[in-house]
């Protein structure tokens, strides 16, 4: 990873083409402005601005502007905001391992969907930062971005890493009105009870990967797509338990809101493919609007089954809003005790 401040960036559609369409040309601009103010050069891929419709039926672009991306003279690659197919880049960027010959060390921030992703460019050796995402986070409507995630934004921006984390004073509300009227309005915020220790000890290490439970998931379920399970597995995408070694494993739920049931589900899908023997600890991101959050904890204590791995809840990670970055593959500790997360990059 580029341990240098970033002068360009240049945003990608890899999942869905919102940006492009417009009704949302207001927070284009809100997010624009502000990574301007910054000093940072605006550019976006060739079709990353093509709309919801074309960037859903062009998986082959958006695997292209993702390689352009990589060999252009950018110094970060943001994603506009995650989905729920780009696994379909899967063939376009590895049949000839057209990803491997392409990339280069470059900053590469997602979250969500984008999971996927994360999981592609670990398998060429890129470490990679989750968390935040340009229509979701730089684009916010409120007055200002919000200050915990610019926070960490502006540090990855700055330095090129993030050396550690800390939980957040408080948590939103998620916003359901994102109309031109609505513009310069706080969604209201509550107290943050911190990282929270469900199990194991307070202190422990490792290096730190995973992402959205509802896009694993489905690298395991074909229930939203018929091939997802069938293209991961050609493609070798999920790691392998040795692959998970020693490593932190990182979960957040989407805006879905998975009802127990399910999460149980996607939970016991990770056991039966061996990450949780395997992995040091587990981190557990905030559920957006804390849904189902209580019930999501005893689930994950009672499926793994092993009272000795640590697992750690609420991390301002994901689909809760405000969000940290994580940076992937570096080694990091967790240290409940300090209430924090650091990165020795």
């Amino acid at each position: 990873m580029k341990a240098n401040k970033v002068k360009k960036l240049t945003i990608v559609s890899l999942s869905r083409g919102i940006i492009g369409e417009h009704f949302v040309a207001h927070e284009i601009a809100i997010g624009e402005r502000r990574l301007q103010e910054w000093g940072i050069d605006v550019n976006y891929a060739p079709h990353a601005m093509s709309g919801l419709d074309y960037v859903a039926n062009h998986p082959e672009d958006r695997a292209k502007d993702l390689l352009e991306a990589f060999g252009s003279d950018t110094d970060m690659i943001l994603c506009a905001i995650g989905g729920d197919e780009t696994y379909r880049l899967l063939p376009y960027l590895f049949d000839n391992d057209e990803l491997k010959k392409a990339v280069t060390d470059k900053i590469f921030l997602g979250f969500s969907d984008t999971t996927f992703n994360h999981f592609m460019l670990r398998k060429v050796g890129l470490k990679t930062f989750y968390g935040q995402a340009f229509f979701s986070d730089v684009c916010d409507i409120a007055p200002t971005m919000a200050p915990y995630s610019e926070k960490y934004l502006r540090e990855l921006l700055e330095t090129g890493t993030i050396r550690e984390i800390t939980p957040s004073d408080v948590w939103y509300d998620s916003r359901e009105d994102f109309s031109v009227a609505a513009v310069g309005t706080t969604m209201p915020s509550h107290p943050n009870a911190g990282f929270v220790l469900l199990q194991g000890a307070p202190v422990f290490t490792g290096e730190i990967f995973g992402g959205c439970l509802d896009s694993i998931w489905d690298m395991f379920n074909n229930e939203r797509y018929a091939d997802t399970v069938t293209q991961c597995n050609k493609y070798n995408l999920f790691p392998t338990p040795d692959e998970w070694c020693g490593k932190i494993l990182l979960l957040e739920t989407s805006e879905e809101k998975a009802t127990p049931e399910k999460y149980r589900n996607m939970i016991t899908a990770l056991k039966d493919a061996g990450v949780f023997d395997a992995v040091n600890g587990v981190l557990l991101g905030k559920p957006a609007d804390e849904y189902n959050d209580a019930e999501y904890r005893k689930i994950i204590v009672d499926v793994i089954g092993n009272k000795d791995l640590p697992i750690v809840a609420n991390i301002n990670i994901g689909h809760a809003t405000p969000r940290c970055i994580i940076p992937f593959g570096v080694p990091a500790t967790v240290d409940v005790y300090a209430q924090k997360i650091t990165f020795h990059n």
